[in-house]
């Protein structure tokens, strides 16, 4: 019996352990023996990108059990603790402490990223995020027990820090989140920082201008080109000596791999992912291949794969493809992505959906709305039917379907 071991419940992982299990049915006799394990640290598929809307609920998150028991996947609830390429295993603990390890034949690295956290004072103790769906639940649970705090100028003021794609959302978001909260008596403030010059810097300059015009009508303040000196319970104080009162402080700025992929004697590149060939594998480390969030992957020429779900999606269909192909002595398939799009929220005003890796607008305000909520709610939600049919069908490379 030969295995793939999957490390990561996200997008990348999911998918490829759809995609596996898609190979090994269409590999015949030469699929024949290969199982799959997907280890993760809980049972749920978190839609991150929901993260910054108001409310989170269940409906922000899937039973990986669902996904998984039709296509005869086994699901690990642990962490990860070690990884020995030499020696092909895996060493995970459970939630109650035991340990486990696994031996694999091949190995699919899809443990995703985190939110970066540098040491700033006052960041641990006095900073929110929407980094993971716990932290969305107590960005939510802090905003509604604003009313019962003290009044002042800070107590409906927020900062959210970090402009890009994130921070964008979140602050749009939070415009319409304290309005709601707050009443009519009052008028709610939210400033965007951010370190770079200008707003969305990794976003490029073609869809900047619909983004300023929407953070505008939504009344979003900004600062540019400053730093957060020091976070504390009523504020942030900026690089620039200025004070801004706030008793919400969202921490946004930038995101890393997950620090496994430094268990893996490879090359990292700035972001802490694993740099990986046309076929996702990982060169100096035989049987391991790596996706999403931890994967720098070739797209063309001139881009290399961008943290964020699409992504994912499509890295983690073609790894879990190229695992069981290598195992069955197949030709490996070579990294395709979809064209490249994106669709950002942009709160009450609607939102902004691009193509191309300039990120030319394509719909804005109530039309890009409609297509991030379809998005969000539909195409990067994987098939709970318990039909295998059903999820094997939105695992192939190249042509993501997923619940369109």
């Amino acid at each position: 019996m030969r295995h793939v071991v999957i490390v990561g419940g996200g997008f990348a992982g999911l998918w490829g352990a759809m995609g596996a299990a898609r190979q090994i049915e269409g590999a015949g006799e030469a699929g024949a023996g290969i199982r799959i394990t997907l280890i993760s640290r809980d049972r749920w598929l978190v839609i991150r990108p929901r993260l910054h809307e108001a409310h989170p609920s269940e409906r922000m998150r899937v039973s990986l059990r669902a996904v998984l028991d039709p296509i005869e996947v086994a699901l690990l609830e642990a962490s990860v603790d070690a990884i020995d390429v030499g020696g092909r295993t895996v060493r995970a603990r459970r939630s109650d402490r035991s340990e486990v390890t696994l031996p694999y034949d091949r190995l699919v690295l899809a443990a995703g990223s985190r939110l970066h956290r540098p040491p700033v004072p006052g960041l641990e103790a006095h900073a929110l995020s929407v980094d993971t769906y716990d932290d969305a639940l107590a960005l939510e649970r802090h905003l509604l027990a604003l009313p019962a705090t003290p009044p002042g100028p800070e107590r409906y003021a927020a900062v959210v820090v970090g402009a890009g794609f994130t921070g964008v959302e979140v602050a749009a978001e939070l415009v319409g989140r304290l309005t709601e909260i707050a009443g009519a008596a009052e008028r709610p403030r939210v400033t965007l920082v951010e370190r770079a010059d200008v707003l969305g810097p990794d976003l490029g300059a073609r869809p900047r201008p619909v983004i300023e015009e929407a953070l505008d009508a939504l009344g979003v303040e900004r600062r540019l080109g400053v730093t957060v000196n020091v976070i504390d319970a009523g504020g942030v104080t900026l690089s620039s000596g200025e004070r801004l009162a706030a008793r919400t402080v969202v921490w946004t700025a930038g995101l890393r791999a997950s620090p496994l992929t430094a268990l893996i004697p490879a090359a990292l590149d700035a972001l802490g992912r694993l740099v990986v060939d046309q076929t996702l594998r990982v060169p100096g480390a035989p049987g391991v291949f790596a996706a999403g969030d931890v994967a720098a992957a070739p797209v063309d020429g001139e881009h290399t794969t961008l943290i964020s779900c699409q992504h994912a999606i499509t890295l983690g269909v073609f790894a879990g493809h190229n695992v069981v192909r290598d195992l069955a002595g197949l030709p490996l398939l070579p990294y395709a992505p979809l064209p490249y799009q994106t669709c950002l929220d942009l709160g009450a005003w609607g939102a902004l959906y691009t193509r191309g890796w300039d990120r030319g607008p394509v719909h804005t305000k109530a039309e890009g709305k409609a297509m991030k909520q379809t998005i969000n709610t539909r195409w990067i939600y994987p098939p709970t039917t318990g039909n295998r049919a059903d999820v094997l069908a939105v695992a192939v490379p190249g042509a993501y379907r997923a619940n369109r």
